[in-house]
């Protein structure tokens, strides 16, 4: 089945060639020319993907981000143009899953594009981590702590699970990033950071004092085996 990816971009120009492009590719892009406009088509028609520019005219896309992620943990790719890493760290915060920097080669956003995707159908199998009250249900992509669903994005469940597969073993940010995107993490890329804080937002008894995913200072993150 062909997957559905939805462009937020203002930038007709822009979005109608990558959309082009992304149709050769054997995808279906539909175009909303602003941030209200792509909340209600992706209100109203299911979506495997959202591309999301950071500037719109009616909205700012971390608003847009925001309310997207209050409903549903559709993939989201963030474009920005801006140079200020803060709003890329920011872009995650809310719930982005990934971002790429203006002006982008089309096989670069092609690639990341398919590496979310792949991410977000690799739960097909029906594995459950179990970590004392922690579980990740790989099939259902849920995380679960004293049988009560904790919200991750789609890139934040990889990160954790990654973490899980390699319980007891201290990962570099740079590990991490080649086993969650594939790629080597970008100098001063806090993007890695960013994440590990929402999950441990989320399943962390107290965020402050993780005994879940723990810090080794200088090596990296490490995820407990023993686990209350």
């Amino acid at each position: 089945m062909t997957d559905r990816i939805l462009l937020i971009e203002d930038d007709r120009r822009l979005a109608d060639m990558v959309a082009r492009y992304l149709g050769e590719a054997g995808f279906n892009t539909a175009i909303a020319p602003n941030g209200s406009a792509g909340i209600a088509l992706h209100d109203r028609e299911p979506f495997d993907l959202l591309i999301l520019d950071l500037m719109l005219p009616d909205m700012d896309g971390l608003d847009v981000c925001r309310r997207i992620r209050e409903k549903a943990q559709t993939p989201i790719l963030m474009l920005t143009a801006r140079g200020d890493a803060m709003d890329r760290v920011v872009g995650l915060e809310m719930g982005a899953d990934d971002y790429l920097p203006k002006p982008f080669e089309p096989r670069e956003l092609l690639a990341r594009l398919r590496a979310l995707l792949r991410r977000a159908k690799s739960g097909l199998k029906s594995d459950v981590f179990r970590f004392g009250r922690l579980e990740i249900d790989t099939g259902a992509r849920q995380v679960r702590l004293d049988g009560e669903e904790r919200s991750l994005t789609g890139y934040q469940f990889a990160l954790l699970l990654a973490l899980a597969e390699h319980a007891g073993r201290v990962l570099s940010r740079d590990t991490l990033m080649t086993l969650v995107k594939n790629e080597s993490l970008e100098a001063f890329d806090r993007s890695i950071d960013v994440h590990v804080s929402r999950i441990r937002a989320a399943i962390e008894d107290d965020p402050k004092r993780p005994k879940r995913v723990i810090t080794v200072r200088g090596a990296g993150y490490v995820f407990a085996k023993n686990q209350d």
